[in-house]
């Protein structure tokens, strides 16, 4: 068994990751930005089934300084990089998400070669691979990147940004240093606490009834226990070293096919789920002014569809039925 570093570990997929491992039978230890975090992390572990005691090692780093990175990793056989910088608020210029994204994943890079790690599993994203095209009938695969100059934003440049510098760093001073990075779309599942993903966020809003109308836009989805275990995989697997592998539970769904899952799955239970779709004219124009909409203005009217066929064929992973983790999620906010 594996001695593993995964970044992150009060976050919603770092915590899924942690659980991963620990079943798995691996040692681990994971970080936070600040050691007052722990008992949160204990916590979320304890609602995920686990209770590793002195199994699991919590540590102090951030991100954004050098310190306590190089103890973090020193011993370890592999890292499992999935803590991003977060903002608390809209960013004022792009540099201020993109460059503690970009600092960070070198630190922890840099970290892992000089403790001589064997491999790395960054957490990137679809964010990486879609945006900036123009419309297409294919599915994305793991050769198309986004395009940063395509006025794409801040958060989708800086997974892109922060990617390439991964593969240009491993190229050149981390030689050696084995990379593979995990690409998800919109990520679903059970919440462990009060931390999850903005694409549960969007569930939690049409369950309240707080979205009057469904956004006109489609983008694939899966489980974030899929995704943990696809990280395991890219870790352990020798063919994985040097690949980007996309995580995604079928084909894409527009807001309408989540909306009539929820009310097929829940029944009344879903009463407040809209089942209207807003007209894209009027999505578009909203995007324009509603701060909260600015971040889908690209992707209005258009279908982000992709493949994890890379990942089921080199890797056997086989994610679960996107119906039963919609569900779920949404019992999952109920009780929370």
């Amino acid at each position: 068994m594996a001695e593993v570093l995964v970044t992150g570990g009060s976050g919603y997929l770092g915590s899924w990751c942690v659980l991963a491992l620990l079943a798995a039978g691996h040692s681990v230890r994971t970080t936070v930005r600040d050691l007052a975090r722990e008992p949160q992390v204990r916590a979320q572990l304890r609602n995920g089934g686990a209770d590793p005691g002195d199994e699991l090692r919590v540590l102090p780093a951030d991100l954004r300084g050098d310190e306590g990175w190089l103890d973090a990793a020193a011993g370890c056989d592999a890292v499992l990089h999935v803590a991003s910088p977060t903002l608390t608020g809209t960013p004022r210029d792009d540099d201020e998400m993109v460059r503690p994204a970009v600092d960070g994943t070198l630190r922890v890079l840099r970290a892992a070669h000089a403790a001589g790690v064997r491999r790395v599993v960054m957490t990137s994203a679809i964010g990486a691979i879609a945006y900036g095209h123009e419309p297409r009938d294919t599915p994305f695969t793991e050769r198309d990147w986004t395009d940063v100059d395509a006025g794409i934003q801040p958060y989708q440049k800086s997974k892109t940004l922060a990617e390439r510098a991964a593969w240009d760093f491993v190229a050149g001073p981390g030689h050696g240093l084995e990379l593979a990075t995990v690409n998800p779309t919109a990520v679903l599942g059970p919440v462990l606490g009060p931390d999850y993903a903005p694409s549960l966020g969007a569930v939690a809003r049409m369950l309240k009834g707080e979205m009057p109308a469904l956004l006109p836009f489609a983008t694939g989805y899966v489980d974030v226990r899929d995704v943990a275990a696809l990280h395991l995989l890219a870790m352990t697997a020798p063919v994985a070293a040097g690949e980007r592998f996309i995580a995604t539970a079928g084909p894409s769904l527009w807001m309408r096919d989540l909306a009539a899952i929820l009310h097929d799955r829940l029944g009344e239970r879903a009463a407040k789920v809209p089942t209207r779709e807003m007209p894209l004219r009027l999505a578009r124009g909203l995007a324009r002014v509603d701060p909260r909409m600015r971040s889908l203005r690209a992707i209005l009217g258009r279908d982000l569809d992709a493949t994890s066929a890379k990942a089921e064929r080199l890797l056997g992973w086989q994610p679960r039925p996107i119906e039963d983790t919609v569900a779920e999620t949404a019992e999952s906010l109920l009780a929370l």
